[in-house]
């Protein structure tokens, strides 16, 4: 559907670019890529040509193409190659943040086990499996019980999370690591390395796919293209100003971690809050770290407050289209998706509990993000190639926005570097990383593999199980547009 803000309010430039960082970046991620000293700046430059500025224009052209009709990618996909398939693309969205759940909650539970004075006791809380664990749920049920009670005054909080637990913070880390080069202080990172990484084996490229996982979300940024007052100028700038103002915070923050903290003594889940540790503990200023730690905290519950709620209305939107059954289309009083929201919670519950078989907590928190990975980069898939046979399908359908004046070719470029680099980090996705320990490889490959192949099952499954009565009458869901012709 449209986000027109109205004839008399449109966004500038710098206006969208940071939106689009807002949305995108966030800090927990920096110590995967911290791994990889000086080349974790061709991951990122990497990831961004081939990811993150593709599937902005690609969203950009799809959104302004369908800007008045519901569905969002299930409408994207489903003009396609059918509802089928635009039923499995929504899933996807749905569910990779429903298992994304887990590994945000992990840092913010490591987040707070930082709020403490004494280091050594932090980190041993943060490595606890049981305390993790319970903080995960506790925090989750919190969020859902306050969603189901309407989020009025939660996106009044998720206004000021991004600033003060992700823009502030990654701004404080950046300046810290300069004030303590320049005040002598010893890099543990070495600058004179390769900048281009070793790609003879590729269980060192696992940890940087998921970079491509710190990028998604950009799709979102696509609906506001006709809120611009030149879209075909001033979005292309705002996503190029967007995406550079995202790559450098990414470069920057993970530059500090690397140079604070020895690659060797590098923690998915703690090194972030150890290197701002560190810093304060250089510049005598330790007392303010329970504060970082708190920010950093607020940064996530607020998003997954947003979160929370926020993937399962698309699903909800089409489910009252006759695609989910009643029970999953059960609303509160306030009209709140209830029975999604609560089989969302029973699923991030049983994710969970996979603490109890992984060897550690950051081990747990890199097979959940890598399954997240796998997931999300299949609905891209999807969206890549839709783009480009809709070129074809519908090629004389409006585009308010439209990748190239003229012509196919730079559609083709465009969808066709974002299809082979998401299926590039797809690949290399399966390959356990050599830098953390997961204990078995038959778990490893055996949660992605068969984690994989369920979430991707289950909505054709629900999808051939529909009936005629699932659709709400009530509910005003547009035909596509061979359904127009058929008609």
């Amino acid at each position: 559907m449209s986000s027109k803000l109205g004839n008399s309010v449109k966004l500038g430039v710098m206006t969208l670019a940071i939106m689009n960082v807002t949305a995108v970046v966030s800090l927990r991620g920096l110590p995967a890529e911290a791994e990889y000293g000086l080349s974790s700046a061709f991951y990122y430059l990497f990831a961004a040509i081939v990811f993150l500025i593709p599937t902005s224009f690609v969203a950009a052209e799809l959104a302004s193409m369908f800007q008045d009709k519901q569905g969002g990618v299930f409408r994207w996909v489903g003009e396609a190659f059918g509802k089928r398939i635009g039923f499995l693309a929504i899933w996807l969205q749905w569910v990779e943040s429903t298992i994304w759940y887990p590994t945000v909650l992990t840092f913010g539970a490591v987040s707070l086990a930082f709020i403490g004075t004494d280091s050594a006791k932090d980190m041993s809380l943060a490595s606890n499996k049981i305390y993790t664990l319970a903080v995960v749920l506790i925090i989750y049920w919190v969020a859902t019980f306050i969603s189901l009670k309407g989020l009025g005054w939660v996106s009044k909080v998720a206004k000021i999370g991004g600033l003060v637990g992700t823009i502030i913070p990654a701004g404080l880390l950046i300046i810290l690591a300069i004030i303590y080069l320049v005040s002598g202080g010893t890099s543990q990172m070495d600058f004179g390395g390769n900048f281009f990484p070793d790609i003879a084996r590729l269980d060192n490229l696992v940890l940087a796919s998921g970079i491509f996982l710190f990028y998604a979300g950009m799709e979102m940024s696509g609906v506001h293209v006709q809120d611009m007052e030149k879209p075909s100028r001033d979005y292309p700038r705002a996503v190029f100003i967007g995406a550079a103002m995202t790559v450098a915070i990414f470069v920057l923050g993970t530059f500090s971690l690397g140079i604070i903290i020895p690659q060797k003594d590098i923690n998915l889940t703690q090194s972030l809050l150890v290197g701002f540790d560190n810093y304060l503990q250089y510049i005598h200023a330790s007392w303010f770290a329970p504060i970082i730690a708190i920010a950093l905290a607020f940064g996530v519950l607020a998003g997954v407050l947003t979160w929370v709620s926020g993937p399962s209305k698309g699903l909800f939107a089409v489910g009252k289209a006759g695609y989910l059954p009643p029970l999953m289309q059960k609303t509160n009083k306030i009209g709140v998706q209830k029975n999604i929201l609560l089989i969302q919670g029973a699923m991030v519950t049983i994710l969970s509990l996979l603490f109890v078989i992984m060897p550690s907590v950051q081990s747990f928190y890199q097979i959940l993000s890598q399954l997240t990975v796998l997931l999300y980069l299949i609905m891209y898939l999807l969206m890549f190639a839709a783009a480009i046979y809709l070129r074809y399908n519908m090629k004389s359908y409006p585009r308010p926005f439209r990748i190239g004046s003229k012509g196919n070719g730079l559609m083709w470029i465009v969808s066709g570097v974002g299809f082979l680099g998401s299926l590039l980090a797809f690949v290399l996705s399966f390959i356990p990383p050599a830098q953390i320990a997961i204990g078995s490889n038959a778990v490893w490959y055996s949660v992605l593999f068969i984690g994989c192949i369920i979430v991707v099952i289950i909505p054709f499954i629900i999808y051939s199980m529909r009936k005629p009565e699932w659709e709400d009458k009530a509910a005003t869901f547009e035909p596509f547009h061979w359904e127009e012709k058929e008609k």
